[in-house]
């Protein structure tokens, strides 16, 4: 299934995002992640791409996975670091051959103890070069990501449109968008990239905070704001891990539920059309997302 014609024919469509475990003790908690949420039927799952390349081969072997065992369209991470041309198409080649058919196309962070990206000789520099790429080996689905508070490493906000739009107009089919917590600012980043001939769907990205250090951490590295109100509430449960989770699951239901439905008056959102789909960030736990579902459920929230 191309995830671009569930989007033709379903919205809003709700997917999980997973990254490839280091151990056998992480890979079983991914496992059971993943049971746990297939109840739920997302309309499909991502795995995302270590730094450098770094777990090309677990990438592949988990999206596999996925799609034989649970019957879970899976989505793969690919990124331009650390590769040549010919190794990228031996991969982009590898996932047709297992019949995955859905990839997420970024230029990827630089390797761990490096400031900046470097294009490896024979590689590729941009996001919008894979996309062109990726488009010129098989019939893929290519979905790509957009940052509504403007790319760390973006000149602006314009700038960083106008490499949006380039890289769409490479083939992207559509966009996920980095976390964010305060709605009218995905709304807002929406509206400017409409205005800028960026017509392919934005999914919402949304990450549940169930640790607030490592948010923290989070939201620094992609130029993420904490609003001030659950900066204040994470704060305010001094580090008590039940109650930073309920926090975290509370703000998330609401937030989700604002940009499915909007209501007029809903602090967290303008009164506009429901989202395309949500993309939950999961760090391979389950209990928040489901807790998030079962909240929307209680609310006549269709999920």
């Amino acid at each position: 299934m191309l995830i671009r014609e569930r989007l033709a024919h379903k919205r809003p469509v709700f997917s999980f995002e997973f990254f490839p475990p280091k151990t056998e003790k992480g890979e079983a908690v991914l496992w059971r992640s993943l049971e746990q949420l297939a109840p739920l039927s997302p309309d499909f799952v991502s795995v995302t791409y270590g730094a450098g390349g770094s777990t090309r081969t677990r990438t592949l072997d988990i999206v596999a996975r996925i799609k034989r065992e649970l019957g879970i369209e899976p989505m793969a991470h690919l990124t331009c670091v650390g590769a040549t041309r010919d190794e990228l198409a031996r991969t982009i080649d590898q996932l047709g051959d297992r019949e995955i058919c859905n990839i997420l196309a970024l230029r990827g962070d630089p390797p761990k103890g490096e400031d900046q990206f470097v294009a490896p000789e024979g590689g590729l520099r941009h996001a919008s070069e894979l996309v062109a790429f990726i488009r010129e080996r098989g019939p893929f689905c290519i979905g790509a990501a957009c940052y509504p508070e403007v790319h760390p490493e973006a000149e602006s906000g314009a700038s960083d449109l106008e490499w949006l739009k380039h890289k769409v107009d490479a083939g992207v089919d559509f966009l996920i968008s980095q976390l964010f917590f305060d709605n009218a600012t995905y709304h807002d980043f929406v509206r400017r990239a409409t205005e800028a001939g960026i017509t392919v769907p934005i999914l919402a990205g949304v990450m549940p905070v169930t640790n607030y250090e490592q948010i923290q951490r989070f939201t620094q590295m992609c130029g993420a704001t904490i609003p001030a109100p659950l900066r204040q509430r994470l704060q305010s449960t001094d580090g008590d891990p039940q109650e930073v989770f309920w926090t975290g699951v509370s703000y998330a239901a609401h937030q989700c539920r604002a940009l499915l439905t909007p209501p007029v008056g809903d602090p967290f959102s303008t009164p506009r059309p429901g989202v395309p789909g949500i993309h939950f960030y999961t760090l391979n736990k389950s209990p928040a997302t489901r807790a998030i579902f079962e909240i929307l459920r209680l609310a006549h929230v269709a999920v």
